[in-house]
């Protein structure tokens, strides 16, 4: 009995240290083998394609970004999402939001969107075929993960001018109505070109000199945008995030929305209406030289990086949807 005793306390020491173990490579990033990760090749698969069968993706030719939408549905279907087109009509054309629901039908929800217009007639591989191109591999994801609430993935048009901060954006459209459906959104996360990635010293840029004593120099980061006030948010989606995009650096910002680039994206109209919402960047102008250029390609990208941005914004939204 008493050698039985002591076998029985050895064997619970090493349950205990081996759980010990896989606790602390979870927390620091690192997860169980088999479970379901963000895959680089299937990032620029969708890049490529929006690029390069789908352009231009401007306001000017409806038509291609209709044939983008149609794209979109089909791969958010094929994830396994239910899929709804949200049509509305300017300048007598006619442009549509597509979203994919995942998770039980909840009055809450946690919704997650990138648009898939670009500036003008130009390639945009980082702005932002990299943010849908994201959705799209959560959608695959979203699949096999726990939900307590309903995630809305949605891809926008029209996100850039001449309508960006009108109310004439894809996003505006489908912010009010969510609020007319009397939905409360818990927290919109904003994916707004998270491809472009550089090592070389200086290779970031800040809106304001004194971030350069808190942030890298080198544009090697993802960064959380938040406005002042949603620090709660900011935080909730940085902790999970920096675990599950390990090793990747991830970094955040809660600031004013006055300085520039704070509300350049799609998140502005979900604050509009009174919500969390957080914007995911690589900082766009701060960093990618190509920004709103023609050389904004996808052979620009590091999808491997990027794929670690979508590991951490998945862990994110099972955490706020659960």
């Amino acid at each position: 009995m008493r050698l039985t005793g002591i076998v029985v306390v050895a064997l619970l020491l090493i349950v205990l240290a081996v759980a010990a173990w896989a606790v602390s490579r979870r927390r620091s990033g690192e997860r169980p083998a088999g479970e379901a990760r963000a895959q680089p090749a299937r990032l620029e698969v969708s890049v490529r394609t929006l690029v390069e069968s789908f352009g231009p993706r401007d306001e000017g030719h409806p038509e291609n970004l209709d044939r983008a939408a149609t794209w979109i549905r089909g791969e958010l279907e094929r994830a396994g999402g239910k899929v709804s087109d949200q049509p509305f009509q300017i300048g007598g054309a006619t442009y549509r939001n597509v979203s994919a629901f995942f998770g039980p039908d909840t009055r809450d929800r946690i919704v997650v969107g990138a648009h898939y217009d670009t500036a003008g007639p130009l390639p945009g591989a980082d702005d932002n075929a990299s943010g849908v191109a994201g959705v799209l591999e959560l959608a695959r994801l979203l699949g096999s993960s726990p939900l307590k609430r309903r995630v809305e993935l949605v891809a926008y048009p029209l996100e850039e001018p001449p309508y960006f901060a009108s109310a004439q954006m894809g996003s505006a459209f489908h912010a009010r109505a969510l609020k007319e459906q009397g939905v409360q959104v818990r927290s919109m996360i904003c994916l707004e070109m998270i491809g472009y990635f550089s090592d070389a010293p200086d290779s970031q840029e800040f809106p304001v000199s004194a971030l350069r004593l808190t942030y890298p120099t080198r544009g090697n980061f993802i960064l959380i945008v938040g406005r002042l006030g949603q620090g709660g948010v900011v935080r909730r989606v940085r902790n999970r995030m920096q675990r599950a995009a390990a090793p990747l650096d991830v970094r955040s910002l809660v600031a004013p929305a006055s300085i520039p680039g704070v509300d350049f994206s799609d998140h502005r109209n979900y604050w509009n209406e009174g919500w969390d919402a957080v914007m995911i960047t690589d900082s766009a102008f701060y960093r990618n030289p190509n920004y709103h250029d023609e050389r904004d390609t996808p052979d620009t990208l590091d999808y491997q990086r990027m794929a670690r941005v979508v590991d951490g914004v998945l862990a994110a939204v099972v955490a706020e949807a659960g």
